[in-house]
């Protein structure tokens, strides 16, 4: 899995402060965003991450590149509403030669299901191969391919839902894959807005674990107090 963060708002806590603040203030954000200094905007993010009033954080946004991943990842990824997707495509991108499969850590760790694994990934391959050369389109040979093949996309989400994201993906009982992506995400989003991200992820870094019965009782170290 390789993820890269292709861009982002720029002075990402600034703005959100800026954003809030012009709600209250009689000049507009232009002269808030020149005249708050770093304090100000500490005040102000302070009030917003205790208070709960999320709607400014919609205003600073992320964009990831995401490869070596998974189709059934990504069906996990897209059901997160609230955010852009561009995804590679198996209409349009041509298979010549046999693509890569991702192989779960568990299916790689047993010689026997490995077999079974790949021998099943390569028969699909092989079936949508002989479709296409049979003349077949390839918008139609597809449906033969697995979850397992690799893929590409590239995301975008608001700070808001990205805290939602982590929330629900970093939590240790999120499947591994989608799981191993929040936190590369949230690893590379944290140091543009330390303060917002401080105690980004599943809801154990807060305070109690929100899975109730489901709980896996085995909660991340708790994330510290923000001054």
């Amino acid at each position: 899995m390789d993820v890269r963060l292709l861009s982002s708002t720029p002075d990402p806590e600034r703005a959100v402060a800026v954003a809030a603040r012009v709600c209250y203030a009689p000049v507009g954000a232009a002269e808030l965003m020149d005249a708050m200094d770093d304090e100000a905007v500490r005040r102000v993010l302070r009030t917003i991450m205790t208070s709960g009033h999320f709607s400014a954080l919609e205003h600073v946004s992320y964009t990831f590149a995401i490869d070596g991943v998974s189709r059934a990842m990504t069906h996990q990824l897209v059901r997160h509403r609230l955010a852009s997707y561009n995804q590679q495509s198996q209409r349009y991108v041509s298979y010549a030669e046999e693509p890569c499969f991702i192989v779960p850590p568990d299916v790689a760790d047993d010689p026997q299901a490995l077999s079974v694994y790949e021998a099943a990934c390569d028969a699909a391959f092989a079936a949508y191969r002989a479709l296409v050369d049979a003349g077949v389109e390839a918008e139609d040979a597809r449906y033969l391919l697995p979850n397992a093949m690799e893929t590409k996309i590239v995301v975008t989400m608001n700070v808001r839902e990205l805290l939602h994201f982590f929330e629900l993906r970093c939590c240790k009982r999120a499947q591994w894959e989608i799981r191993e992506l929040a936190l590369a995400m949230l690893e590379l989003a944290e140091p543009t807005a330390p303060y917002i991200f401080a105690d980004a992820g599943a809801s154990c870094r807060r305070g109690a674990c929100r899975e109730g019965k489901m709980t896996c009782g085995e909660p991340y170290e708790r994330a510290p107090k923000r001054d």
